[in-house]
C-alpha cells in the first residue's frame, strides 16, 4: 500500500444504477410470466376441483342407491353449481327442485369465489353454451354409475381453455385442454 492513499470500499453511484437497473429488467420480464403461471395453475386447479365434484355426485348416486344430479344455473355474477339427490324416486328434476322434492346436497357453488378470475365459460369468441349436457342444466347419474353425457367449459383468466368431459356410460369425467397452435383438444394430466 502507497502512503497516503486509501482503499476505497463500498460502490459508485454508477454501479449501484446500473446493478438496479438490471434487477428492473428482470423483473420486468419474470412478473408477466410468474403472473401468467399463477392464473394458468388456477384454472388447471379449478378444472380438476370441477371433475372431482363430479365424481362425488357420481359416487353419492351409486351410495345412496338413487339419482344424483349436478345443476348449473347462470346468474349475474356467473355460473354456479349444485348437487340434488331425487326425493321422490323417479330421477332429479327441475320441476321437483323447485318443489323441494329433490333436496339440495349441499350449497351452490360459484368457481370464481374458489379460484380467482376463473369461470364456467367458453372463451371467446365462441360465445357458445359452456355447460351442454343436450338441452338441459342437469348432470345426471344414476344408482348404477352412469349419466348424462356432455362438457362443461372452464376459462381462465389468461384465455386458457378446459373442458370437462363426461362420458354417459361410464359416468367418469376427464379434463382435456384447448391447444391454441394446433387449435385441438388434448388431453391433460
Amino acid at each position: 500500500m502507497v502512503a497516503g492513499s486509501r482503499e476505497a470500499s463500498g460502490y459508485s453511484l454508477i454501479e449501484l444504477l446500473f446493478a438496479a437497473a438490471v434487477m428492473a429488467t428482470v423483473a420486468a420480464i419474470a412478473v408477466p410470466q410468474a403472473f401468467a403461471f399463477l392464473d394458468r395453475a388456477r384454472a388447471v386447479s379449478a378444472a380438476r376441483f370441477l371433475a372431482s365434484r363430479i365424481a362425488v355426485a357420481r359416487s353419492q348416486a351409486v351410495m345412496r342407491s338413487r339419482h344424483v344430479a349436478l345443476r348449473f344455473d347462470e346468474g349475474d355474477a356467473g355460473i354456479t353449481f349444485r348437487m340434488f339427490s331425487d326425493g321422490n324416486r323417479n330421477g332429479v328434476r327441475n320441476a321437483d327442485i323447485a318443489a323441494d322434492i329433490d333436496p339440495a346436497l349441499g350449497p351452490a357453488v360459484r368457481l370464481a369465489d374458489l379460484y380467482q378470475g376463473v369461470a364456467i365459460a367458453v372463451a371467446p369468441p365462441a360465445g357458445l353454451d359452456p355447460v351442454r349436457f343436450g338441452a338441459s342444466n342437469l348432470l345426471s347419474f344414476t344408482p348404477l354409475g352412469t349419466s348424462t353425457s356432455g362438457s362443461v367449459f372452464v376459462r381462465g383468466r389468461d384465455g386458457s381453455q378446459f373442458a370437462i368431459r363426461v362420458l354417459g356410460s361410464t359416468g367418469r369425467a376427464r379434463i382435456q385442454r384447448f391447444v391454441e397452435r394446433s387449435r385441438t383438444w388434448s388431453d391433460t394430466y
